[in-house]
């Protein structure tokens, strides 16, 4: 088991935070969104409470390890389900449903979160593409390049998680990509949220609609 020092576990809460922000700032597009931020803060906090645990010289407690990949499959499902509802055809929810729970049955049924860990990554680029088309549909084109900012930093954590030499340098490496990916995924988000709301007097007027 690795000895992580605790400065590097503490900040593992950062990237956390960030993500379940970020979701938070888009629950005005669907009631689903808040349940999406609940489960991806549950799986990044049950990671990063393994970390801090073990590096304060506490028991190794691999089920909340092992929680990360589960939650995060969950979590960015349902957040591709409630964002997908802005579709001109939004796919059925079982064209969803029926991917992550042969990928949680799988996981499961080998004992390693990999199957996990490929849903999630399919779920996170469907949810960057739902989120790019709104930026740009808003006209924020800043917003658009940092949810796709966002999406590649999600890919190059893979390789680099992947790696069986897990170092303290890397993993100081890993975590900053990932603060850094987090942190403009959360930008991003606080961005749509604003041209969002600011459009909403816009649409009443077109409508003759009270918008509350």
């Amino acid at each position: 088991m690795t000895d992580y020092p605790i400065a590097l576990a503490v900040e593992d809460f950062v990237p956390v935070a960030l993500t379940a922000t970020g979701v938070l700032l888009l629950r005005r597009r669907h009631p689903l969104v808040p349940v999406a931020a609940g489960l991806l803060l549950a799986g990044g906090f049950a990671k990063a409470g393994w970390k801090l645990i073990v590096a304060l010289d506490g028991p190794d407690l691999p089920w909340l390890y092992h929680a990360l990949f589960p939650l995060l499959a969950l979590g960015f499902s349902v957040l591709a389900y409630a964002l997908s509802r802005d579709l001109r055809r939004p796919p059925h929810a079982a064209v969803l449903a029926v991917p992550l729970l042969a990928a949680l049955a799988a996981t499961a049924a080998v004992r390693d979160t990999w199957p996990a860990m490929v849903w999630t990554i399919i779920a996170v680029t469907f949810v960057a593409v739902l989120l790019v088309r709104a930026a740009r549909k808003e006209g924020d084109t800043l917003a658009a390049v940092l949810f796709g900012l966002w999406l590649t930093g999600q890919y190059l954590l893979g390789p680099m998680a992947a790696k069986a030499e897990q170092s303290i340098a890397l993993q100081w490496v890993e975590q900053s990509c990932n603060t850094i990916a987090q942190g403009a995924f959360a930008f991003a988000a606080w961005r749509l949220a604003r041209t969002g709301r600011a459009s909403e007097p816009e649409k009443t007027k077109e409508t003759g609609e009270k918008v509350t």
